[in-house]
């Protein structure tokens, strides 16, 4: 299970200038995106020009013209002295009728003209003329005209289109501080001391670290005292920890308590596509935070831009390094009057370039890990402040069973506890929503619509009721928390076990049982069935896995006795070698591979033992599995004491 971060308490984050009033909007009214009225009326504005310019190219106006007409309509027209006057212009012609006739719209309506255009045929008319005079037409002309203009007009407006559109998105740009200009500027956001509310009280547990951050935001109100005692303000703090165990939480805490201001930024904020922007970054936030000083700076995600320097596999990486270079440049040139403290966060520390955490830079490195039981209990207490809960809730009994869990992770619970109690519109939360949020967590939904038949869901019972009674019997296994052939997940069955208090080491005997679980699932499945199933892969590499590594790790194997094999590789990204040199022979090799095969056999037999043993409750289990689905730990031991007594 994928540990996620700190507890996300979001933090308003504002710009240090002062902003001007703006116009209120109806409630559910968002303000229109910048240049969009403009672009509208711009759209608007081309298409009544070109509906302009066309319609003159067509002769007929902007409100519309005379209709067109054939030429040998025109020609029998003459012939009938109809034709009052006539306007010739190049091969266009235009006309006055002295009665109107009738023009046929559609099949149903018809209307009069008077007026009429037509066009000269390309190869002319010799008559014309002639049969003009003769009918006594009034005749006019003109030149073909040479607007020019308007086809520079033409092809010029979608290159304006284009400077128009370009001006509104540079503006935009501009506005939210990412013109060209201000590509070199510091993106660290100033969050001024009024604005934040988190303190230590919404950070649970982590006393030893809360005392070293006391110690230095005491040091930034008072320096006096420590610098008495000849003491130097560290410059730098390290949060490191897995994700979600808090390291932001505890920064924006610092900043609280302190009561200063605080810039914070992202390794990624650095990076840009441009060699050098990332340094000057780092130059502007250094200077913005020493004029505000005393000021806190939090680089989060620090690994983005402090990763060891080198070569490594695909090169180096021009800008990172100078990003990089310039944070220690920054570091090292603090004045002793300068009070500024960097702090940053990482999971991953092995990969910090050993300068950034060298004394006088990062000087102190405080870990934030995954919370205790008794830490998760005050945890579940901070988020479930806002929250109405049943009676039935037990705080102690969920911190239980969340081993492993972080504050991002209850969190996390809790609001998926919440969200199914409103499912069903109940107005508290109960302990069967933690319950069920607690499942679908760990295992995943429930998946719907599966058609299993009988006889696959009783393989799938006897699996799981291997799991659970193997755990019930042996005395160092975990005790059964829930028996499930539900599917969840990619998992068509779950049995739970929950350690009855925390444990930090892992002795034999417990790695062994632990084993011994695990394969029970497969002794059932042959004990029963007398075959074997896909279903058991998981399981046979979880065994795989722990066998080689109480082998070549632990020093658990009677072959080998006390010795570690050192199986560990550097990572390639980091310039180290691709690969590292075996410490042991290929004899030795074969001899681990014998002494996992071994461990795994021994396993396998004491499941299959422990199930020989209980036959029956075995097959009570399985029975159960197929009525209800789903049955506890309680009901499990119940039916192994059962038998017994």
């Amino acid at each position: 299970m994928e540990n996620n971060t700190e507890s996300n308490q979001n933090t308003e984050r504002k710009d240090p200038k002062k902003e001007m009033p703006k116009k209120r909007l109806p409630a559910g009214q968002t303000p229109p995106p910048a240049g969009r009225n403009m672009f509208i009326w711009l759209m608007i504005f081309t298409f009544l020009v070109l509906w302009y310019i066309f319609s003159l190219n067509d002769g007929n106006g902007f409100f519309g013209g005379s209709p067109e007409i054939d030429y040998s309509h025109f020609r029998e027209e003459l012939k009938e002295n109809n034709i009052r006057q006539v306007h010739v212009q190049g091969e266009r012609i235009t006309g006055e009728l002295i009665q109107p006739r009738q023009l046929r719209i559609s099949r149903q309506d018809t209307t009069f003209y008077n007026d009429f255009s037509t066009f000269m045929p390309s190869f002319g008319d010799d008559q014309l003329l002639a049969i003009l005079e003769e009918s006594g037409v009034r005749l006019s002309a003109e030149p073909e005209s040479q607007n020019y203009w308007w086809y520079i007009i033409i092809f010029s407006f979608p290159l304006l289109l284009f400077l128009i559109i370009g001006f509104i998105f540079y503006r935009r740009l501009q506005a939210q501080g990412r013109g060209m200009m201000n590509i070199g500027q510091s993106q660290a956001r100033l969050q001024r001391p009024e604005n934040n509310k988190t303190k230590f009280a919404d950070v649970a547990g982590h006393e030893g670290a809360k005392t070293e951050l006391k110690e230095i935001i005491e040091f930034l109100k008072d320096p006096s005292h420590f610098q008495e005692l000849g003491a130097k303000l560290p410059k730098g703090i390290l949060l490191v920890g897995p994700p979600g165990t808090g390291k932001t939480l505890f920064a924006r805490a610092v900043a609280g308590e302190a009561g200063l201001p605080f810039f914070t930024i992202t390794g990624s904020d650095f990076m840009e596509m441009f060699v050098g922007v990332g340094a000057k970054r780092v130059r502007e936030m250094f200077k913005k935070a020493k004029e505000m000083s005393p000021s806190i700076i939090f680089v989060d995600e620090i690994d983005s831009i402090g990763r060891s320097r080198g070569a490594g596999l695909g090169g180096g990486h021009d800008e990172r390094e100078q990003t990089l270079n310039q944070l220690l440049s920054e570091l090292d040139g603090f004045e002793p009057t300068e009070n500024v403290v960097v702090m940053a966060a990482t999971n991953r520390p092995d990969i910090l370039d050993k300068a950034l955490l060298r004394p006088g830079r990062f000087d102190r490195q405080i870990t934030i890990d995954l919370p205790s039981q008794d830490t998760r209990v005050a945890i579940l207490k901070i988020h479930a402040r806002n929250k109405p809960l049943d009676e039935d809730v037990d705080f102690d009994k969920i911190a239980r069973a969340t081993p492993g869990f972080s504050g991002a992770d209850i969190e996390n619970l809790l609001n998926e506890a919440s969200l199914l109690a409103g499912r069903v519109k109940r107005k508290s939360i109960s302990m069967n929503d933690i319950e069920k949020a607690r499942d679908k967590v760990i295992m995943g939904l429930e998946r719907e619509g599966m058609n299993i038949d009988h006889d696959e869901k009783k393989l799938i019972a006897y699996h799981e009721a291997g799991h659970a009674l193997v755990a019930t019997v042996l005395p160092n296994a975990d005790p059964v928390h829930k028996v499930t052939i539900i599917p969840r997940g990619r998992a068509m069955g779950v049995t739970q076990q929950l350690p009855q208090k925390e444990k930090y080491l892992y002795n034999k005997e417990y790695l062994l049982d632990r084993l011994a679980v695990i394969m029970g699932g497969r002794a059932a499945e042959e004990l029963i069935f007398d075959t074997s199933t896909s279903g058991a892969q998981n399981d046979l590499q979880q065994v795989s896995k722990m066998a080689r590594k109480m082998v070549m790790d632990w020093g658990m194997s009677e072959k080998f006795g006390h010795m570690s094999f050192g199986t560990n590789q550097e990572e390639v990204f980091l310039g180290r070698d691709m690969t590292k040199q075996k410490e042991f022979s290929d004899e030795t090799a074969r001899e681990i591979d014998e002494e996992v095969q071994k461990i795994s056999r021994e396993a396998y037999a004491r499941a299959m033992t422990s199930l020989t043993k209980h036959r029956n409750v075995l097959d009570r289990i399985a029975k159960l599995l197929l009525e209800k689905e789903e049955i506890s730990g309680e009901v499990v031991t119940s039916l192994l004491n059962h038998k017994e007594n």
